[in-house]
């Protein structure tokens, strides 16, 4: 998330490439973005823990405080946005903006099939990671599961890498394409039974196309995913990851710190007055990821990110935001860390134990305890500079 950064190591390569810190005499990058680290750490630590605390302190008493910040950590039902939807298009814009920087490492040292095998193999093996994860989870082998970040983060990392080498026009040209055409699919295309332009729950184009090419592998799940989107709903969000690009490159350039702050400003602030302006005709969707979504969510990821950079990478505040950094660097091990271990359950043994004694605080305490092992784990791994990497 001064902190000294480790000194270069030997890593495991197992997520996204490292970015780099913009080089203010316009060279290529060097060092990494502290704020995207940061950025990236804030986001996962609501994931693996933010939510379960608030939980913990709601239950201690409920207030105007704590139910909104619950409401917000809580996936909207079907229509609308919520803090919690933005998690996911957050992740696609900062797999879009370590694009341009790795691109342009790579690019000193490799040949152009080289850096196409790299590109394709660390996509094969995030989509096989999402496979993994999602397989441990239901219990039994499940190798498309596109309602989770990895693998639709896979496929979109491959189309901004072959996207990185053309103009930024031509890169905001494909975004808008893209967008558009996901909203011109569902406004006027129907399916069997479904009416062009519908965006009812399980009653929509995207839904239909799900059910007719998943409905045997969702007849072994021990639960059906209800109302997300998958085949359709994965186009649009390699549009969030373009925007991310993009903005890469810009955070790469050698523009002035005040250019590049209102440039990402204005970015963030016109996908949410677009996507808001679309959202009576196209609604804000997430489970579709439809177009007014996607515009919005993007703009909030790029206002959020905007926050981060200007404190930490501009004003030079970087103190604070070592706790999100240690989870930021190490996002992919934390993500699987819910699914691959028994943390939860080792820190419940102490917790359960005490029940009596802590009585209505204890669903507090284990989410603190619970995120201190988290952390504990991931500063010794940052420590011994263990960072898991695709």
């Amino acid at each position: 998330m001064p902190v000294e950064r480790p000194p270069e190591a030997q890593q495991i390569q197992v997520a996204i490439e490292p970015v780099g810190k913009p080089d203010t005499a316009g060279g290529a990058a060097s060092q990494r973005l502290t704020s995207l680290d940061a950025f990236r750490g804030f986001i996962m630590f609501w994931i693996v823990g933010g939510e379960a605390l608030m939980g913990g302190f709601q239950k201690l008493g409920q207030n105007f405080i704590t139910n909104g910040i619950v409401h917000q950590l809580n996936h909207t039902p079907w229509q609308g946005l919520r803090f919690y939807d933005c998690i996911w298009p957050s992740f696609m814009l900062m797999v879009g903006m370590s694009v341009p920087f790795s691109y342009a490492k790579r690019s000193k040292t490799a040949t152009s099939r080289e850096l196409t095998a790299h590109a394709i193999g660390r996509a094969a093996v995030l989509f096989l990671l999402g496979s993994l994860r999602e397989s441990i989870f239901l219990g039994i082998p499940c190798l498309i599961e596109l309602s989770s970040a990895l693998q639709p983060i896979a496929i979109a990392y491959l189309a901004a890498f072959f996207l990185a080498r053309k103009s930024p026009r031509f890169q905001a040209l494909v975004a808008a394409l893209i967008w558009a055409g996901y909203a011109l699919l569902l406004a006027f295309v129907p399916a069997p039974g479904i009416p062009a332009g519908t965006y009812e729950l399980n009653h929509n184009l995207v839904n239909y196309v799900d059910v007719a090419l998943f409905r045997g592998h969702w007849a072994q799940w021990p639960y059906a995913p209800e109302g997300w989107g998958t085949v359709l709903s994965t186009i649009p969000t390699v549009s969030t990851t373009l925007v991310g690009l993009l903005l890469g490159e810009l955070l790469r350039s050698g523009r002035p710190a005040a250019f590049r702050l209102k440039v990402i400003a204005a970015v963030g602030l016109g996908g949410v007055a677009l996507g808001y302006a679309l959202s009576p005709v196209v609604p804000i969707i997430m489970k579709l990821w439809t177009t007014s979504y996607g515009l919005v969510s993007a703009g909030v990821a790029c206002l959020m990110f905007l926050l981060f950079y200007w404190v930490i990478d501009i004003g030079g505040w970087r103190r604070w935001a070592f706790p999100f950094t240690v989870i930021g660097m190490n996002a992919l091990a934390v993500y699987f860390s819910s699914s691959v271990t028994r943390l939860s359950e080792v820190a419940g043994i102490f917790t359960h134990a005490a029940a009596p004694i802590l009585g209505a605080s204890e669903a507090l305490v284990h989410a603190i305890l619970l995120l201190a092992i988290e952390w504990l784990i991931l500063y010794w791994m940052y420590r011994r500079k263990i960072f898991l990497r695709a």
